[in-house]
């Protein structure tokens, strides 16, 4: 017979599974479209597996890690801003995402910031990005940011050489005036290949779920491959300063750059494991005249699994 107990353990220890369900959802993303449909030579690898399972092993202790380093931010008061640029498919979202997934929200935010409406266009070019910076005991990922002008501005168009000159007068100056404001700036770029480029474009193309991924955006961006080489190289050289220095992430292999940015970010700060007291469940009160009134019928949602 099972004990009152038993059941609690046992559903506690689903909670648990359920929840490690989210990484393999997102694993999934990652994979092909024609090894989801068919192809399980590669499942059936036992190198492939065995690295899998590295990859998760070493996943979830990074985060574990991550766990610590937003308890120290709380409780320190730090303030973070972390810039993750490349092209379309560095993966940048990817590791956003592993980033994120297990912290509160209210301490580790991503900020992704829409084009500018007619507004913003005539507001001083840092303005909107300025909205977002976090306060104390809080962490901002940008998904893009005010690197844009270096980028996909420049070899699209949308800034003129006066405007273009100006963002690099004036970003290291923005960025040396957030560090003495006590902010600490980290900014990744994500590299990717030619070739690996090519493929995740493909991949998303043939794969219904991805597809809205390519914007007509995306698609010109990888015409103008070179445009994007020159304009990345300027950007480097001219805004890579002491106070604030780019870091490059070697993005071919979406598994090694979520690891090793995530290694590298947790090397950046001085955290330290915050002691918590211990955490005791109440026992819930129970009064006689409480009585529960009954959901009708037609108000729950049809179970159809």
């Amino acid at each position: 017979m099972i004990s009152d107990e038993d059941e609690l353990i046992r559903r506690i220890h689903q909670e648990a599974h359920d929840s490690y369900d989210e990484e393999l959802e997102l694993e999934l993303e990652d994979r092909h479209i024609d090894e989801l449909a068919g192809g399980t030579d590669a499942l059936r690898d036992a190198s492939y597996r065995e690295n899998r399972r590295r990859y998760f092993r070493e996943l979830f202790r990074l985060q574990g890690e991550l766990v610590k380093l937003q308890d120290w931010v709380v409780a320190s008061g730090h303030k973070v801003v972390i810039l993750f640029e490349g092209r379309d498919a560095a993966g940048k979202g990817g590791v956003i995402k592993r980033i994120t997934q297990r912290l509160n929200p209210r301490v580790c935010r991503v900020a992704a910031l829409p084009a500018p409406n007619d507004r913003e266009r005539t507001q001083w070019y840092f303005q909107r990005y300025a909205a977002h910076l976090p306060a104390a005991g809080e962490m901002v990922l940008f998904d893009r940011s005010w690197y844009n002008r270096a980028g996909v501005e420049r070899v699209m168009g949308f800034c003129n050489d006066d405007q273009y000159e100006e963002f690099f007068r004036s970003a290291p100056e923005f960025e040396r005036m957030l560090v003495r404001s006590g902010i600490q700036l980290i900014k990744y770029w994500f590299s990717i290949s030619d070739d690996e480029q090519r493929l995740r474009f493909l991949g998303r193309i043939h794969d219904p779920l991805k597809q809205w991924k390519l914007s007509p955006m995306d698609l010109e961006s990888r015409r103008r491959w070179e445009d994007y080489t020159k304009a990345k190289e300027i950007m480097l050289e001219r805004t890579h300063i002491a106070e604030a220095p780019w870091w490059v992430v070697a993005a071919d292999d979406k598994k090694k750059a979520r690891l090793n940015c995530i290694q590298h970010l947790l090397q950046q700060m001085p955290y330290e494991e915050v002691p918590h007291p211990r955490i005791e469940l109440p026992q819930r009160e129970r009064h006689e005249d409480y009585l529960r009134n009954p959901v009708p019928q037609d108000m729950f949602v049809p179970q159809v699994y």
